[in-house]
């Protein structure tokens, strides 16, 4: 099929009204991949943002840190999930899923969480314990702002890994936008896979925006919270 013929394809398949309707619709595999996606992504940060924003402020485990991202960038999350497909875990519903994406969200998380910490100006640092903060108000009032934009940097990063990497879910029976892709390339349906490759980056590109939004709202209050106090 010529390229423009695919795009036009593509096109005609995503403005169809009836793809958007019923169990195997646009709508329905979209609210499956916010789901996953989100749980995911909600449970990495509980546990990745905490240790890695408590180690940067002791200053220590920068080695555990480095070690955790490596081996999690190292185990591809269709393994993960061959591996939980076949263990009591396949009758789970999304479980397996969202268990493999954790693992994967975890290290861009807990890395930028981290090195945010660490690269905080010591000399702020200083003058805060020079002024009698304890070190719960050195890590709130001065630590935390100042990391921010690195661990924002790190939640967006794995937002947009985790929805793309979602797709692959469909490869072991899970729902998901890569329902649509897996369901194209079975039909030989090129304009189908396009369409369904289209969506994912869309609602990546989506996120993405909305997390650089949030961010750009929360710098004003963390800049007028670090301002000289009366």
């Amino acid at each position: 099929m010529p390229e423009m013929g695919i795009v036009t394809g593509a096109w005609t398949w995503l403005t169809t009204g009836a793809h958007w309707t019923g169990e195997e619709g646009i709508g329905q595999r979209l609210a499956e991949h916010v789901y996953v996606s989100g749980a995911a992504l909600l449970i990495a940060s509980a546990v990745a943002l905490p240790l890695g924003l408590w180690l940067g402020h002791l200053g220590r485990g920068g080695a555990l840190a480095v070690n955790v991202s490596n081996v999690g960038r190292a185990v591809p999350v269709f393994a993960v999930l061959a591996l939980f497909m076949v263990s009591p875990l396949r009758n789970a519903g999304y479980v397996p899923t969202v268990v493999a994406l954790v693992l994967f969200a975890i290290p861009p998380l807990l890395t930028n969480a981290y090195v945010g910490m660490r690269e905080v100006d010591r000399s702020a640092v200083r003058a805060a314990r020079g002024m009698g903060m304890t070190g719960g108000q050195v890590f709130r009032r001065v630590e935390l702002p100042l990391a921010r934009p690195v661990v924002m940097t790190g939640v967006r990063s794995a937002a947009v890994q985790v929805i793309a990497t979602a797709t692959v879910a469909a490869m072991v029976g899970q729902g998901g936008l890569g329902r649509i892709i897996t369901a194209g390339f079975a039909l030989y349906d090129t304009a189908q896979v396009v369409a369904g490759a289209v969506l994912v980056a869309l609602l990546a590109l989506l996120v993405e925006a909305v997390l650089a939004g949030a961010d750009r709202l929360l710098s004003g209050p963390a800049i007028r919270a670090r301002g000289p106090k009366s």
